[in-house]
């Protein structure tokens, strides 16, 4: 008997502690309105946040900068005779000589823009994306390639300086007049 009042005691003791802690976490309904209303709050806050920050960044632009496509590359006489590879990686041009004729080969395949590569051994731009060959002057004459390269603006500043402007690009294509005649795409020499 003494067991089964002190077992009863234990029970009632636990009961009271679990109903003390149930009321102290917030059963009660207003509580736990309160709290979702605050959970919501904060998810819509949070929300309104993010696109406010969205909304702002919009009035800032996105710009890409892009090297300068006018540059200068020198004196005519500081280039011999033959193609000139110093500004193949910095600038994606060629500089070739003639024994007339100073002028500037914009380094992109016609066929699908790769950059070729000059081949001293063989005399020749070879692209090496699908095998299209140009001669020393840029024409064009195995591969896919529906055309010759590219050839740059170029003309003398002041000092003597050749100035060449990649933004302006001559071409020659089949059945139309060759632009590579044109007094700006060389320097007589």
């Amino acid at each position: 008997m003494a067991e089964d009042q002190a077992g009863e005691t234990a029970r009632a003791s636990i009961i009271d502690r679990i109903k003390s802690s149930i009321q102290s976490e917030g059963t009660d309904p207003k509580a736990r309105i309160q709290s979702r209303r605050r959970m919501v709050g904060l998810l819509t806050g949070g929300f309104l946040t993010a696109n406010l920050l969205m909304f702002l960044r919009f009035f800032f632009p996105r710009t890409i900068f892009e090297p300068p496509t006018q540059f200068r590359i020198g004196l005519p006489a500081d280039y011999a005779i033959g193609v000139d590879t110093r500004f193949q990686k910095s600038k994606r041009i060629w500089v070739v000589r003639t024994t007339d004729r100073l002028f500037v080969i914009f380094a992109s395949c016609t066929h699908l823009g790769c950059t070729p590569d000059w081949k001293l051994a063989e005399a020749k731009f070879k692209c090496p994306c699908h095998g299209s060959g140009y001669d020393t002057e840029g024409r064009n004459y195995e591969g896919p390639a529906p055309r010759p390269l590219d050839r740059a603006r170029v003309q003398l500043d002041p000092q003597g300086q050749v100035i060449v402007d990649t933004n302006i690009l001559f071409r020659e294509e089949k059945g139309r007049p060759t632009q590579f005649d044109d007094p700006s795409s060389y320097i007589q020499v």
